[in-house]
């Protein structure tokens, strides 16, 4: 499980009130079955227990293994497929965009170009960024891991949800936090694994 934010932030700002958190899930593979819905229905709910209200948006794809596979080499210069990557978009705090962000991607802070041209970002959602999940690893590792195909892609799109709110897992604390974080999140809107993943 990789993702590129550091430590633990949380977006700048709140949507405006006038709208909803919204999910949107694309499933770009054919080899394992992916239900839309209820992976949009757990995401919403895990991006609401992080505090976010208003109008935001997060997108989860679902992709093979040659898409993860260039993706994984590209944002994170490792080789090979892996299960899930975190890009998170709008997360700017204290005036710094948070590591790992592409350079391509743009994060409104009002003071920028658009700025200058009448833009205000409290008129626009939060864009928290894109989980991309990959069904055929999930299945894969599923057995050693969290258990049935179902519960591995529960952990892995909370877990990847949890990255683009800056958790992260590269020191012994920072694990800790994020696999508590993930089994209140789990518990609370998944229920239990069939196997405990963070044992290992």
């Amino acid at each position: 499980m990789t993702g590129p934010a550091p430590g633990r932030r949380v977006p700048r700002r709140q949507g405006p009130d006038s709208g909803t958190v919204t999910v949107f899930v694309a499933d770009e593979q054919d080899a394992h079955p992916v239900d839309a819905a209820r992976w949009s229905a757990l995401a919403e709910q895990a991006v609401r227990a992080q505090g976010i209200a208003g109008e935001a948006e997060l997108s989860v794809l679902f992709v093979d293994e040659a898409h993860i596979t260039d993706l994984n080499h590209r944002f994170m210069g490792q080789d090979g497929p892996t299960d899930v990557l975190s890009f998170p978009i709008d997360a700017v705090v204290d005036g710094e965009m948070l590591e790992g962000v592409a350079e391509t991607e743009f994060a409104f802070s009002g003071t920028g170009p658009l700025g200058r041209f009448g833009y205000d970002p409290d008129d626009q959602p939060i864009l928290l960024g894109d989980v991309v999940i990959c069904p055929a690893v999930a299945q894969r590792q599923a057995p050693g891991h969290a258990g049935t195909y179902e519960d591995e892609i529960a952990l892995l799109l909370v877990h990847g949800v949890l990255h683009v709110f800056g958790f992260d897992h590269g020191e012994d604390d920072e694990r800790l936090a994020m696999q508590a974080r993930e089994r209140e999140l789990l518990d609370a809107f998944h229920g239990p694994l069939t196997r405990d993943p963070w044992s290992s």
